[in-house]
C-alpha cells in the first residue's frame, strides 16, 4: 500500500512496504494518523503543518514522507549520520542515504536475514525469534572530521551491508558503538560480532 494524501499546505506520502509499525505516527497524533481506521487513515489537515512535519520525520522506517506546499523547508538530511541498533530488530538509519539510484533520509534495514523485502525490514525478525542486543560493547573511536554527507549503502551479494560515508553507530540508548567512514554490518543474522559482519554469512549459506 503506497500513496499520497493531499491537503492545502502539505501532502503526506505513505509506503506500506517500508512500514515496520513502530506506531510513532498513531501515538504521536491519532487525529492525523488514525489507528485502525477502515478507510482513509491519514488526515494532514487535522494538525498544523509543523506538527505533521515532526510526525513524519519521527517515522524511523521512512514509510511516511511529506511535501510542503506552504513555502516552508522540505526534509533535510541530519547533522549527524546515525545507525541505531534496535534490540532484537533492524538497523534504523538516519542519514543522506544513497541506495542504488535512490536517495532518502530514513530507513530501517533488515539484520535478521529473514525479511521478504530486503534490504528493508518487514518485521520478519519477530516471527524468526531473532535476538541481537541493542547495547553491544562500545569502541573507543576518535571523533569524525565530518559527521554528515552522503552515506552509500550497498547490500553486497549474499553478504553484509557495506556502508561508505561518515556514520556513527549508536546503541538503542544513544551511546556510540563506533564512528567510521566505512563498515560492513551483518544482515544474515548470524554474526557473533553483531552489528558487524564476521564472515558467518558464508558458513550459513546466506542468500540475498
Amino acid at each position: 500500500m503506497a500513496g499520497m494524501v493531499e491537503s492545502d499546505k502539505i501532502d503526506v506520502g505513505f509506503s506500506g512496504k517500508r512500514c515496520i509499525h513502530s506506531r510513532n505516527c498513531v501515538l504521536g497524533n491519532p487525529h492525523v494518523f488514525v489507528p485502525n481506521a477502515p478507510g482513509q487513515w491519514i488526515h494532514p489537515e487535522a494538525a498544523t503543518t509543523e506538527q505533521v512535519v515532526a510526525l513524519a520525520e519521527n517515522c524511523p522506517s521512512g514509510a511516511i514522507t511529506y511535501v510542503r506546499k506552504d513555502g516552508g523547508p522540505q526534509e533535510q538530511p541530519p547533522v549527524v549520520n546515525t545507525v541505531r541498533l534496535r534490540e532484537n530488530g533492524p538497523l534504523a538509519v538516519h542519514a543522506e542515504i544513497v541506495l542504488g539510484d535512490e536517495r532518502f533520509f530514513r530507513a530501517t534495514l533488515c539484520r535478521c536475514g529473514a525479511s521478504e523485502n530486503k534490504p528493508f525490514c518487514d518485521n520478519s525478525h519477530i516471527k524468526a525469534g531473532f535476538t541481537a542486543t541493542g547495547e553491544p560493547a562500545l569502541k573507543d573511536t576518535p571523533a569524525l572530521e565530518a559527521r554528515n554527507g552522503p552515506l552509500k549503502v550497498t547490500p553486497t551479494p549474499n553478504g553484509p551491508l557495506k556502508l561508505e560515508g561518515n556514520v556513527e553507530i549508536v546503541t538503542g540508548t544513544g551511546h556510540t558503538v563506533d564512528r567510521t567512514t566505512k563498515t560492513f554490518l551483518c544482515r544474515c543474522g548470524h554474526s557473533a560480532n553483531k552489528p558487524f559482519c564476521d564472515g558467518t554469512h558464508k558458513k550459513v549459506g546466506f542468500v540475498a
